[in-house]
């Protein structure tokens, strides 16, 4: 018996085929990623294939190895697009999905949301969001996986290492059904470089925030945090009342993608006009046709004229300026133009892979370049983001507010050659003269006090259970408590009639962690009395506790903590201590490998007794975890949250909390040690 046969012998969940299923045929109009280049060593290259090559059979493997070598030439990856299951793929309700558990059952819906056409970036390449975040990197390890959940049982759980589902584990009800890591590189090898490589050899897959975890909820996961985000921006720094709008307020930013595709939707809701630049007329059609812009120019003249109609009665309205930002921002300068709120959402954590189109570049110009001329691409992108940041300036100095948006935006002007633009003219490591928007408004504002990216998704695709779930999260909102949750109230009350459901009937409302556990109890109990179907609880990682980067979620950590990955691991660590149905550890996120270290949950409302417990732990380590982070790197909105906490849980749970010291005091003492500095 040769050893393929003795493996095949002894396996039981295997992808099995009598005949390979046929090649399949594109959907004319569907996006499709642009060719990631091909950068392998011939022994790289055969590794590549050979790790491709193992989850088939070895009869298929003279047909298929030709096949995959050409994917890996001309796309920079192994798709296995032969193996993608035809038709559409999307969410359908759970139970009719196989399964042996209901946890296993769930986790298919979540995948296949990710990947219809309506949520997908790129679905047929398997990615969800922000140029390159993917469920995995291969049609082979989604056929797998899903195998894997129909075995799933409440005694088993999955292990998925970027991506390969490497199997099922006894394990016992408490524990998590799914435990998921994506690109963990090793320091050394940590870099975007390293990644590229391991990711075209088949061992690394890009997570992003909630792709990899299989929690992406469609751009409505986003358009809460912009929300809040523009609307606090308006209020701190433009001189809106604090239960003010921003109406008669002008947001100009760029982007219309997976999570950028949020912005005119949240400048609408905020009361804003907005305009946003996109390039790649797909993704301008895509919000378009969903309602989330409401009007299309090519014609700056047109896209002002427009925008000062509406700014002048004070009404919301979103424009959507086919072009680029850079173009865009030159006209703004040049004619004087008003901009009140400015910021940007291209992928710049990718900025030379496709996720920044520089100045001067057709979309389609820059497709081609990608794949036939990388450094000349650097080259226009260095070049347009020098430009950007000049543009801005200008800006800035006539008085409007830019906030970096947490795409490493500011970085990669940086990473372009732009020293100025570095808070200390040397390096990174002190900032950006220019702000986070979590350093200066989400940090502050609302992570601080634990309020954060809280989902659910109804798993029985009905619409009237999300309208149910939208009416129990209002009741268990006390609007007189603070102003995020009078401003989240009215969130919830409005949500379905602002139609953010994109995909699966799913729900974003920011909470802190009395909120999120009460509304979860609350939903929970509904499920035990079926008055709604079961509901998968989750998060985005751009949350309190979720992500550690320095140049966005830890912003605000002054301490010198904020480039340690500690919180989010621990955070990872603890949530599956304490049973969350799925966990996952991310390394990259939205700003890139090697700048974030982000981790996520699912857990499964069934209805009974056992998920009430999880609630009551889980939820409140998930949240005040990164409150205790914050707290201790002095935030002072996180120590009076710590105070509340201890005083509220004293007995049972606490907080360390620290000593202040004067800054005057430091001030004195350095100064008379180093008097020449």
């Amino acid at each position: 018996m040769s050893k393929n046969d003795e493996i095949a012998q002894a396996m039981t969940i295997k992808l099995e085929f009598e005949n390979l299923p046929e090649l399949p045929e594109f959907v004319a109009g569907i996006r499709r990623a642009p060719d990631r280049g091909f950068a392998l060593t011939p022994n790289q290259t055969k590794t590549a294939l050979r790790n491709a090559l193992r989850y088939v059979p070895e009869k298929f493997h003279e047909q298929l190895a030709p096949e995959f070598l050409q994917e890996l030439y001309t796309r920079g990856r192994i798709y296995a697009y032969r193996f993608r299951p035809a038709g559409r793929i999307y969410g359908k309700p759970v139970q009719e999905y196989q399964g042996k558990c209901l946890e296993g059952k769930a986790f298919q819906v979540m995948i296949e949301n990710n990947l219809d056409f309506e949520v997908a970036l790129y679905p047929y390449e398997l990615v969800t969001y922000g140029e390159t975040g993917s469920v995995c990197q291969n049609w082979l390890q989604y056929r797998l996986i899903k195998k894997y959940l129909e075995e799933l049982t409440n005694e088993t759980t999955l292990v998925v290492e970027s991506g390969h589902p490497l199997g099922l584990f006894p394990s016992r009800p408490e524990a998590p059904r799914v435990i998921i890591t994506n690109a963990l590189m090793v320091g050394m090898f940590d870099n975007q470089h390293d990644w590229e490589i391991a990711e075209q050899m088949g061992v690394a897959n890009y997570g992003q925030m909630t792709a990899g975890g299989w929690m992406y909820i469609g751009p409505q996961g986003i358009v809460h945090g912009t929300f809040n985000t523009i609307l606090n921006a308006g209020r701190m720094k433009l001189g809106v009342a604090p239960d003010g709008d921003l109406r008669g307020r002008l947001f100009v930013s760029s982007g219309l993608g997976g999570m950028s595709g949020a912005q005119p939707k949240a400048a609408e809701i905020a009361g804003a006009v907005g305009i946003m630049a996109e390039v790649d007329e797909s993704r301008i059609k895509t919000r378009y046709e969903q309602g989330w812009v409401r009007r299309i120019s090519r014609d700056l003249d047109e896209v002002f004229q427009v925008a000062d109609e509406y700014l002048a009665k004070e009404e919301a309205f979103s424009i959507a300026y086919h072009g680029n930002i850079v173009d865009l921002l030159e006209y703004a300068v040049q004619h004087r133009r008003r901009v009140d709120l400015l910021s940007d959402q291209t992928s710049c954590h990718v900025a030379y892979d496709g996720g920044y189109c520089p100045q001067g570049v057709s979309f389609e110009e820059r497709t081609r370049l990608l794949a036939t001329d990388r450094e000349k691409f650097r080259q226009l992108v260095d070049k347009s983001l020098r430009r950007h940041f000049e543009l801005i300036k200008a800006l800035v100095e006539r008085g409007t507010y830019f906030f970096d948006y947490g795409n490493s935006f500011l970085k990669a002007v940086f990473d372009a050659g732009v020293k100025e633009i570095s808070r200390n003219g040397v390096d990174e490591k002190d900032g950006f003269i220019f702000p986070s928007y979590v350093e200066d408004i989400m940090g502050p504002e609302l992570f601080d006090y634990g309020y954060g990216p809280f989902r659910w998704v109804c798993l029985s695709g009905r619409h009237e259970d999300l309208l149910k779930t939208d009416r129990a999260a209002m009741e268990c909102i006390d609007v007189k408590r603070r102003g995020q949750d009078r401003d989240n109230y009215i969130w919830i009350r409005d949500a379905d009639r602002n139609r953010l459901v994109v995909g699966t009937q799913a729900r974003i409302l920011y909470q802190d962690a009395e909120g999120r556990m009460k509304i979860a109890l609350k939903f929970n109990e509904m499920v035990r009395t079926g008055e709604i179907g079961p509901v998968m609880l989750g998060r985005d990682h751009h949350d309190v506790s979720g992500t550690d980067s320095p140049f966005r979620e830890t912003a605000n950590i002054k301490d010198g903590s904020n480039v340690m990955a500690d919180m989010a691991t621990q955070c990872f660590a603890g949530n599956a201590a304490r049973g969350m149905s799925l966990v996952s550890l991310h390394n990259g996120g939205g700003v890139g490998i090697g700048k974030a270290i982000n981790g996520g949950f699912g857990l499964v409302l069934d209805g009974s007794e056992r998920v009430d417990r999880v609630i009551r732990s889980a939820l409140l380590w998930d949240v005040m975890g990164g409150v205790a982070r914050r707290a201790w790197a002095r935030n002072e909105h996180s120590i009076s949250t710590g105070v509340e906490f201890n005083r509220q849980y004293q007995g049972w749970g606490q907080i360390t909390l620290p000593y202040l010291v004067k800054p005057e005091f430091l001030e004195d003492l350095v100064r008379k040690r180093f008097p020449q500095r």
